[in-house]
């Protein structure tokens, strides 16, 4: 609330050069905050003598030497939106808190929430007016008080409606996505250009890995540029049918990177705020016809079929209600699908698997022609198992692929050529049987502790399948990094935790 008796005040900039990740959050000393009667989380209004403004939450400090009295220090997030300079004289003028706030507070009492209300949320999250606590908040009402179909509807509008947006005309634009969870699943770089050489458009935003050793994007990034702006991706597309990006890098539902970072630490994920996230990003592209893939699996984000089934039976009500033709697959989650865990590894496994090398992946080339030819019978193919086969085994999907990456910057590249770490280690079966469980959460935190996603070098490759046969000794996988000490440190954590169960023959 504004006290009305606080006059405008005149301070000076102090640059601070950290980032704090997205807020706009500006430094006052705390004898300047007991002065003028202000705290910790208030709104304030600086502008300078050009007109130039910005609204920003006070955090306090009482340390002289970090931010002396008549100062307010300035962010570098700031810096993106106005040109401060150090020592410019600036007014600073009390504001309202945003009135979203009221709307959160609100969810957290329970009731339930409108368009318009979830469209303020939203534009104050992007506009940098919530604080990360204040996100925070927001995400644990809507995780405490599940969303309604309506309530998930409303929130993946005003999402979709918050950013840019992409229009292709009449035409069919395809797309798919899947939950997650689940080691290796790089079936999105196979099935995009396999219906893209079918003659469909597919313009595939990904992300960046949060807690897997690769995201679609961190591995694409192996071979060509990811961060497209939303001109250079229609251009791509327009030229390809198809485009292979990094969401993060586009306006489009800008909400949901900052949502997912404050989601993250405290691993909430409401489902509400999953189908909103996923939803909005393909409104967003201009998809009408998208296939999901929910992967069910003991250490995959969803762990058993009935949580699989309701989830499918909300996509497809809200799905509905977004007028997008929609299909959901539940598939299984139990294992990795491909055997190379870390970008440069899986960037290797889809080459091989595009090109029809032996060496390639057989578990990956199947889920991902069960995933084309899902996609190609909901735009109207006869035959469409046939067809993403063909186009698979003829090369086609191979070419339309490399014309992906060239057309983002890339060019062909032999996979047996692309570089992996140069410190390995081998771990080897500790007694004979058969494998009866790959835990993905544990491959996944070895390629991570190797290095993987940040060094694409790095990773994990797996000689075994679940099911599989292996004697003492055998090497059950390998592990690559360009760092001596996280090898050390994956090998120790490999060690210390079961997560490859091998059970007596009988």
């Amino acid at each position: 609330m504004i006290r009305g008796d606080i006059p405008t005040l005149n301070l000076k900039i102090k640059k601070v050069n950290i980032c704090t990740g997205d807020s706009f959050i500006a430094l006052l000393n705390k004898a300047d905050a007991i002065f003028y009667d202000l705290y910790q989380g208030d709104r304030v209004k600086i502008s300078n003598k050009k007109g130039e403004e910005v609204v920003v939450v006070l955090n306090i400090t009482s340390h002289e030497e970090t931010l002396p009295k008549g100062y307010i220090g300035i962010f570098e997030d700031i810096l993106t939106r106005v040109k401060f300079k150090n020592n410019e004289v600036v007014k600073i003028k009390p504001q309202q808190k945003p009135k979203s706030i009221s709307y959160i507070r609100k969810k957290l009492k329970g009731k339930r929430l409108s368009y318009d209300e979830f469209l303020e949320i939203i534009r104050d999250i992007i506009d940098n007016q919530l604080s990360h606590i204040e996100t925070t908040y927001f995400v644990a009402a809507t995780y405490m008080h599940e969303l309604t179909i309506k309530e998930t509807i409303n929130l993946t509008k005003a999402m979709y409606h918050s950013g840019d947006t992409l229009n292709f005309g009449h035409k069919l634009v395809l797309d798919k996505h899947c939950v997650g969870g689940v080691a290796g699943n790089r079936t999105t770089m196979l099935v995009v250009p396999i219906i893209a050489a079918a003659g469909y458009i597919i313009p595939k935003t990904s992300s960046r890995s949060i807690t897997s050793a690769a995201g679609t994007s961190d591995t694409v990034e192996v071979l060509c540029k990811v961060d497209l702006g939303i001109n250079q991706l229609r251009k791509v597309v327009e030229s390809t049918n198809a485009c292979l990006s990094w969401g993060g890098a586009l306006n489009l539902a800008p909400a949901d990177d900052k949502i997912i970072k404050v989601e993250h630490p405290v691993s909430l994920d409401p489902k509400g705020q999953l189908l909103a996230s996923i939803l909005a990003k393909k409104k967003s592209v201009g998809t009408n016809i998208l296939l999901v893939d929910i992967p069910v699996g003991r250490d995959a984000k969803i762990k058993t079929k009935k949580e699989a089934i309701s989830l499918k039976r909300r996509f497809l009500k809200v799905g509905r209600a977004l007028r997008l033709k929609i299909k959901v697959v539940i598939t299984d989650g139990s294992s990795p699908v491909g055997r190379g865990i870390g970008p440069a590894l899986e960037a290797r496994d889809v080459l091989w698997t595009l090109r029809g090398d032996p060496r390639g992946d057989h578990n990956l080339r199947v889920k991902s022609l069960f995933l084309a030819s899902k996609l190609l019978a909901m735009a109207g193919e006869k035959r469409p198992q046939q067809l993403a086969k063909k186009l698979l085994d003829s090369g086609a999907a191979y070419e339309k692929f490399i014309e992906i990456i060239r057309a983002q910057g890339g060019y062909e590249v032999d996979p047996s050529k692309i570089r992996l770490g140069n410190h390995t280690f081998d771990y080897t079966a500790k007694k004979s049987g058969v494998v009866s469980h790959i835990n993905n959460k544990y491959v996944n935190r070895i390629a991570r502790i190797a290095g993987a996603p940040v060094d694409k070098e790095a990773g994990v490759y797996l000689n075994i399948r679940k099911g599989g046969i292996v004697k003492k000794g055998d090497v059950l996988f390998k592990v690559y990094s360009d760092n001596n000490e996280k090898i050390d440190y994956a090998k120790k954590y490999s060690n210390d935790v079961e997560g490859i169960i091998i059970d007596a023959l009988d």
